[in-house]
């Protein structure tokens, strides 16, 4: 047996000594020897499961990077500290892998999951986002988009060929403004994905309270008292708080029916997590888009801009993909705030 054969074979073993760690998880993880499988079948990685691959491809993806230079809330915010579309995803991640594992599920799905959940998003926060839903035919939502560029976009148009686990946990992370936990949206068929919804809203509520009490837009003082006394007061405090409520949630649920743990809060504290949502409505969203009617311009002047002059897209996005305008919907989602500003600047300050 020859060096290369003999490493190869050890490697092998290391996949599968991982996949066989994941039978000590809890019966109703998802398990990644399991899974449904990809678009395109291909061979196993002779190191790593199924789903830490689909981590490793979003991890090293041009939509991931450019997510350190994309909005969160706040539009050019002078100052280093607040967060960008990068810093809440990781955020996302370590939240959920947090709740994975305290409940004994797969940690390297709701990772991966986590990991790609924002890669659709637009520049200028859900200012973009809006604008974009308002302008194209067919509508915008940013996580179809995340799910069309891990399955169209990246990879020169080959996309990223995930499992099926991971591309539905991200077509179903996002949630309506009615309930932190309403499910009409779209809910994950792993219980995986169904962290990765519940982690989403978990941070960026606390950091976008955060962000905002940076920018003076609040204080600590104006938090609802109701809420500070049961969650607590500083964003370590509220954020650890959820995430023990969530876990001690899902372990009475499955206690209690011997099935499955429910991915929820307890009455009281889903009650103040929607509480600080509606705060954040009136108190935090509305003033930052106040701040946002220059990102509103750039975003429709760049759209009519392409829509007219269709030539002037990059190759990647004239090649394939559909019609002029789903293009162009492409192209400027995954513009960076900094990009979509230099592009406004250059090709349409003419106008």
């Amino acid at each position: 047996m020859d060096l290369h054969s003999s490493i190869h074979l050890t490697n092998s073993d290391i996949r599968l000594r991982l996949e066989e760690s994941e039978g000590r998880l809890s019966p109703y993880a998802a398990r990644s020897r399991m899974t449904r499988g990809r678009a395109r079948s291909e061979e196993p990685c002779p190191m790593r499961t199924e789903f830490q691959r689909d981590r490793d491809r979003i991890i090293h993806t041009k939509s991931f990077r450019r997510l350190m230079h994309k909005t969160q809330v706040f539009i050019a915010p002078a100052g280093d500290h607040y967060r960008t579309r990068l810093t809440h995803t990781l955020e996302v991640s370590q939240i959920a892998r947090s709740i994975a594992r305290a409940l004994s599920l797969n940690e390297d799905l709701t990772e991966a999951i986590s990991l790609g959940h924002d890669l659709g998003h637009t520049p200028f926060g859900h200012m973009g986002e809006d604008v974009l839903d308002e302008l194209y035919p067919g509508g915008f939502r940013h996580n179809e988009q995340s799910l069309r560029v891990v399955e169209v976009l990246e990879n020169d148009g080959r996309g990223l060929n995930l499992t099926w686990e991971v591309r539905d946990g991200i077509l179903n992370h996002s949630k309506n403004w009615t309930d932190i936990l309403d499910s009409g949206v779209g809910l994950a068929s792993t219980l995986e994905g169904q962290i990765c919804k519940i982690a989403d809203a978990v941070a960026y509520i606390n950091h976008d309270i955060d962000d905002a009490i940076r920018a003076g837009i609040i204080d600590d003082s104006d938090l609802p008292s109701d809420v500070v006394r049961l969650l607590g007061g500083a964003n370590r405090e509220r954020i650890n708080s959820l995430i023990v409520d969530i876990v001690g949630h899902g372990q009475e649920t499955a206690a209690e029916s011997g099935g499955p743990p429910d991915i929820g809060m307890s009455p009281a504290v889903r009650e103040a997590a929607n509480k600080l949502r509606q705060f954040l409505l009136k108190r935090v969203y509305c003033e930052a888009r106040e701040d946002a009617e220059q990102a509103r311009d750039i975003i429709c002047t760049l759209y009519r801009y392409f829509t007219a002059n269709a030539e002037k897209l990059p190759d990647e996005y004239r090649l394939v993909y559909g019609d002029v305008e789903r293009s162009v919907v492409d192209y400027i989602s995954g513009m960076t705030d900094r990009y979509a500003q230099e592009i406004y600047n250059e090709e349409c300050s003419t106008r």
